[in-house]
């Protein structure tokens, strides 16, 4: 087996280059994987609302968890939360997704913790996603295999 150094980027922060399939999930190099998500991209609430909603709705929940996070790390330091707990939620369905249904309904429920008593923002329906994201944590714990990322995946604006 070839021996690669570990990728880093300009400032030597660590940074897999590895490709990685839908659900975030390392491939060997070489292998075709789907497009990685640019990381510190600072967009407007409402595209990054759009955005995840595009990937969860690919069936990328993995990829929405990071238009999350750099929403969550660039964005008003009141919104934080709100980011952290959809960031949650997205990994939480990523789990799932991958069969792990410990991780999974942790991640849902403590996403839904975080998020339990906000008000609607940016055009989301915060309870809707409180709701659907305790009603999959039970699910996903009362087995059943992984689960489709694109049949369970939220509706932000629970349309």
């Amino acid at each position: 087996m070839e021996e690669r150094e570990r990728d880093r980027d300009g400032a030597g922060r660590a940074r897999s280059a590895r490709p990685r399939d839908g659900l975030g999930r390392p491939l060997p190099y070489g292998a075709e994987g789907v497009a990685r998500q640019p990381e510190g991209v600072v967009r407007a609430p409402e595209l990054t609302v759009a955005e995840a909603q595009r990937l969860l709705d690919a069936g990328m929940p993995f990829h929405a968890h990071e238009v999350f996070e750099d929403a969550w790390k660039s964005g008003p330091a009141e919104d934080a939360g709100l980011w952290r707990g959809l960031a949650q939620l997205a990994v939480g369905l990523t789990h799932a997704a991958r069969g792990n249904a410990l991780g999974g309904a942790r991640l849902l429920r403590r996403g839904a913790g975080a998020l339990a008593g906000r008000e609607d923002a940016y055009g989301m329906d915060v309870a809707g996603l409180v709701g659907w994201a305790r009603e999959l944590a039970g699910r996903v714990e009362a087995g059943g295999g992984p689960v489709d990322p694109v049949r369970e995946a939220p509706r932000l604006g629970g349309a």
